[in-house]
C-alpha cells in the first residue's frame, strides 16, 4: 500500500507540479489549500508525510506544524516545510517545531523526491 502524503500549499501552480512529482513517485497524494484545510486533512487521513508550505492563509505552516506536533496521535508523521522563506531564524523556527526537514523554494524536484523517500523509507 503507498504512503499518504499530504501537499499543502496555496500556490495551485505548486499543487499541481507536487501533486504530479508524489504520484510518479508512487504516493497516494491528499492536497490542501490552506493551513485549516490542511489540519482538517492530516485529522481525518493521517498521512505519513506533509509537503507543507509556511506562508499560507488561514494558518501558516508553522502553526500547522506545531498543532500537528502537539497531537501523540501524529507523532510517526513526517513534516517537510516546502517554503520561500530562507533565512537561518526560519529554518531554526521551523525545526524547533518539529519539521522533520525544511526546503527552500526554488527547490529541485529530484532532490525533493530523494528527501521524501528518506523519510518514509529509511534505510533498513
Amino acid at each position: 500500500m503507498p504512503h499518504k502524503i499530504l501537499i499543502a500549499d496555496d500556490e495551485p501552480n505548486i499543487l499541481v507540479s507536487l501533486e504530479f512529482l508524489m504520484k510518479r513517485e508512487g504516493y497516494e497524494v491528499l492536497l490542501a489549500r490552506d493551513g485549516n484545510e490542511a489540519l482538517a486533512v492530516i485529522a481525518r487521513e493521517r498521512p505519513a508525510l506533509v509537503l507543507l508550505d509556511v506562508m499560507m492563509p488561514g494558518k501558516s505552516g508553522f502553526d500547522v506544524c506545531q498543532e500537528a506536533r502537539s497531537n501523540e496521535a501524529l507523532s510517526g508523521m513526517k513534516i517537510v516545510l516546502v517554503t520561500a522563506k530562507g533565512r537561518e531564524t526560519d529554518i531554526a523556527k521551523g525545526m524547533a517545531l518539529g519539521a522533520n526537514d525544511y526546503v527552500t523554494k526554488p527547490f529541485s524536484t529530484k532532490d525533493l523526491a530523494a528527501r521524501v523517500r528518506a523519510l518514509l523509507e529509511p534505510a533498513e
